[in-house]
């Protein structure tokens, strides 16, 4: 991403100069134009950009630049300023899109703070846009397996490699490394895509319920069997069986199991009749099958006939390049599924959540992004109000007090779903009042949902 740059509208050149100079004076890169068009043809939706530009215009305006470039990109900052500023017109910027509205003559430090802020938030939105599109790209292995590591690369290159293959597979790895996100992959992106994808936890039957599950069985064929049952291998027949924490299936059952791997042929309990199976088997483990096995706790024939291929998924803590994307992803997953848009994430929280080890791993990560999104998981408070918001550390009393004010109110926020009425109620402060302070404070987009 290139250095953030400042876009300055007005028509009147003597206004423009000064607001450059004040501006290059403070460290930006600051572009001017003398009308609404010359500006738009600096701006496109990659752009790092924030856009400052005077209402009253000859020609387009400063309300319909504001329009042209939520065509381009509602998220590209769009900072108003204006000689006839009154409540309706600020709130009617702000309604329209406007990141802030700053009256003319604009004073030179609210003009600085104003656009150092929106300088971020655009910086926050292009390097999240960055990340999704590591995390989720055109490859479809890559979408299935999302991360950027030299470990996950290399494990998306064997199952791409197995894909199309018949060969059993033992998939171990520690619990959350996403072991059955890589069997249906298997199975989806696959020959066999056509046919059905069968998972079993064979840790979640009971002992005496696990032959049936897998087998099937006649009826009469026991107590309470009224009616013929296709099992799961039968099922599957054509497609993917699934057989996670293999480790906890039952030596008896182990035997049987053996033979259908073996010839790919079952019997269901109570019947003499052999029935051909067409399967591929993906087994998977938390355990080290070959060490269960000298302890006697696992069939070592059955071991050689599942790891016919064994592929090891790694724990986070082995690829911490990849939580970031990971973390955006689903949190991007759980915003689709809120009718929300994913909200920026500053770079202090990736950098935290890329120190912690995750003994959860994947699953673990998941749900800490879907409770940040919902406001439930203290240690991600800052994931959609304050990720902005500089730390209160070395900053003056005003300052500080604006981050509690800040805090307060997206705080606020959360708990009243984003509804604007409630929120503003509840802070005794009026709807208009709400509205330029969540725009002081970049508390726009998902946390203002409206009521």
């Amino acid at each position: 991403m290139s250095a953030p740059k400042i876009v300055l509208v007005d028509d009147d050149a003597e206004v423009l100069d000064a607001w450059r100079l004040t501006l290059e004076l403070d460290g930006f890169e600051v572009v001017t134009k003398r009308n609404a068009d010359t500006a738009l043809a600096q701006l496109t939706r990659d752009s790092a950009a924030v856009l400052v530009s005077d209402v009253r215009m000859p020609g387009r305006d400063g309300f319909g630049l504001l329009s042209a470039v939520a065509a381009i990109d509602p998220e590209l900052p769009v900072v108003l300023i204006t000689g006839h500023a009154d409540v309706p017109m600020a709130v009617r910027a702000i309604r329209a899109g406007a990141w802030d509205f700053v009256e003319k003559p604009a004073d030179p430090v609210l003009l600085i703070e104003t656009v150092r802020r929106a300088s971020e938030y655009r910086r926050l939105i292009i390097e999240n846009r960055s990340l999704r599109a590591g995390a989720v790209p055109d490859d479809p292995w890559a979408a299935r397996m999302v991360g950027r590591s030299p470990a996950i690369a290399r494990l998306r290159g064997r199952l791409a490699v197995l894909a199309d293959a018949d060969a059993d597979v033992l998939l171990f790895g520690e619990t959350g490394t996403g072991k059955e996100v890589a069997a249906r992959a298997l199975h989806d992106l696959g020959k066999r895509h056509a046919g059905r994808f069968v998972a079993v936890n064979c840790g979640a039957i009971p002992e005496t319920m696990i032959e049936s599950e897998l087998f099937g069985h006649e009826a009469g064929a026991f107590t309470g069997a009224r009616e013929r049952r296709i099992g799961k291998i039968e099922h599957a027949s054509g497609g993917t069986l699934f057989l996670d924490e293999i480790e906890s299936m039952p030596l008896a059952t182990q035997v049987r199991l053996l033979r259908a791997v073996q010839e790919r042929r079952i019997e269901r309990l109570g019947s003499n009749r052999e029935i051909a199976v067409d399967i591929r088997i993906v087994a998977a483990t938390k355990t080290d099958l070959a060490a269960l096995a000298k302890a006697g706790g696992f069939r070592e024939d059955l071991v050689y006939r599942l790891n016919v291929v064994t592929l090891r998924l790694p724990p986070l803590r082995d690829r911490r390049e990849d939580i970031p994307p990971l973390f955006q992803h689903f949190l991007a997953l759980a915003a689709a599924r809120a009718g929300r848009s994913p909200p920026p994430l500053g770079r202090d929280l990736l950098q935290r959540l890329a120190r912690q080890d995750w003994p959860g791993n994947v699953r673990e990560l998941r749900n800490a992004a879907e409770r940040s999104l919902l406001g439930m998981d203290e240690d991600f408070d800052d994931v959609d109000t304050a990720a902005a918001l500089p730390d209160a550390a070395g900053r003056t009393l005003e300052e500080q007090v604006a981050l509690a004010e800040a805090d307060a109110i997206g705080a606020a926020l959360k708990r009243h779903g984003g509804r604007i009425g409630i929120t503003a109620s509840a802070l005794g402060i009026t709807r208009k009042t709400l509205y330029l302070k969540m725009r002081r404070y970049g508390l726009s987009g998902s946390a203002a949902l409206g009521d």
